[in-house]
């Protein structure tokens, strides 16, 4: 995390936190005082506190991240404090990642790692459909039908889309946070919609109410954003509309799906499994937390853009946003308030 002090109008004097761990609070409100700018990633909560500490001089906060709930943007806003962050350039890592864990979880690949790791392959017993799971896509004739249903569908959906339509999809379907919480029916398919599904070779792509997602998908992923018009957007009764053979995927933010209804669905086969990268609550997760005791969760401790290539690309970007803001200048990508 580093802090931009201006000593002069042609110099910045950097205050950086150089340890490979997130920063204690601590030192953040011992050195954000009279700071310029701040760089920040995800574990640093930019609140109404810690701006009143930092006073008037602050113009910028530049994260290191697409999202921003770590960000109270009211209080920026009331500040004229500009924010940047760094979408995009994490897309095709996090689509890679969505496309990994779909996979692991309807393989029952998490349960059968386990199965090595504890040295319990030797008394696993032989049988025609032992750790067997339902497989994406078109099947081994090519004609089953299959629908994946995406909550978001913005640049990370369609490239995950794009990842998974080799695989054979018939369908896909999605709500969108305007249209989530909308009647049953299914909506008109878009002109961009049906120039995606030609150039995909996916049969047909439409909005669709919520439930009319659960309802018809054999793989739901989860890609919107974070806050309150998302918050536990997949819910008990969400779940208990999902086929039995469904799988669930969220790599977006642990509070769209509520974990205890999900540990619901997984301990009474509601749905075939889930793939995590975020779970509410995280980082705080530990070895005992009732997901990780089910053999059909498979979670990762959201490392959906951890490449050498993204994290570099997300740094370069976080830097550029905080000097051009500093000088006055548009930013690659920039929040508005």
């Amino acid at each position: 995390m580093p802090l931009l002090h201006q000593l002069n109008p042609d110099e910045w004097q950097i205050v950086l936190w150089d340890e490979d761990r997130p920063t204690t609070a601590s030192w953040i409100k011992e050195n954000i005082k009279d700071a310029e700018g701040a760089l920040v990633l995800l574990t640093e909560k930019i609140n109404e506190e810690l701006l009143e500490i930092a006073g008037p001089n602050l113009r910028i906060v530049s994260t290191m991240s697409v999202g921003y709930d770590h960000v109270e943007t009211t209080a920026l806003k009331k500040r004229n404090i500009r924010l940047g962050y760094t979408p995009d350039v994490l897309t095709n890592a996090v689509a890679d990642l969505t496309v990994l864990l779909a996979l692991m979880a309807t393989r029952n690949a998490g349960e059968g790692l386990s199965i090595v790791k504890d040295g319990k392959w030797p008394q696993l017993p032989f049988g025609p459909f032992v750790l067997c799971g339902p497989q994406i896509g078109s099947g081994v004739d090519g004609k089953k039908p299959y629908t994946v249903g995406f909550i978001g569908f913005g640049r990370i959906a369609k490239a995950t889309l794009k990842r998974l339509s080799p695989y054979g999809i018939s369908r896909c379907i999605y709500a969108n946070t305007s249209s989530a919480r909308g009647p049953h029916p299914t909506y008109a398919s878009t002109e961009g919609d049906q120039s995606l599904a030609k150039e995909l070779g996916v049969g047909e792509i439409y909005a669709a109410s919520l439930e009319y997602v659960a309802q018809e998908s054999d793989l739901v992923i989860v890609l919107a954003p974070g806050g309150k018009e998302t918050y536990h957007v997949v819910d008990a009764r969400f779940l208990g509309k999902m086929k039995s053979m469904a799988v669930l995927v969220n790599t977006s933010r642990g509070t769209l799906v509520d974990t205890d209804a999900l540990v619901d669905a997984l301990k009474e086969h509601k749905i075939w499994a889930a793939g995590l990268d975020v779970v509410e609550g995280e980082p705080n997760i530990p070895a005992g937390h009732p997901l990780l005791r089910l053999p059909r969760a498979v979670v990762l401790p959201h490392i959906g853009s951890a490449t050498v290539d993204t994290r570099e690309a997300m740094a370069r970007l976080a830097v550029e946003n905080l000097i051009n803001g500093l000088l006055g200048r548009p930013m690659e990508h920039e929040v508005r308030l």
